[in-house]
């Protein structure tokens, strides 16, 4: 593909509803073009499953 990780996880992001809004820590400005560029990528569902599939669910600590 050819992106950078964080352009690749921001891609992934907008597959997910509820998050409306991701923080992205842009302090110069080909940050903050990198992230933006990440709106032209397209993920299959077959990259999104592969994307997910290392990830075990925890319980967070402190709640119940």
């Amino acid at each position: 593909m050819g992106k950078t990780a964080s352009q690749i996880a921001l891609a992934w992001l907008r597959y997910k509803p509820g998050v409306i809004s991701p923080i992205i820590g842009a302090s110069k400005v080909h940050h903050l073009e990198e992230a933006v560029s990440s709106l032209d990528i397209e993920l299959s569902s077959q990259e999104i499953v592969f994307l997910e599939e290392p990830y075990q669910p925890h319980p967070v600590l402190g709640h119940s």
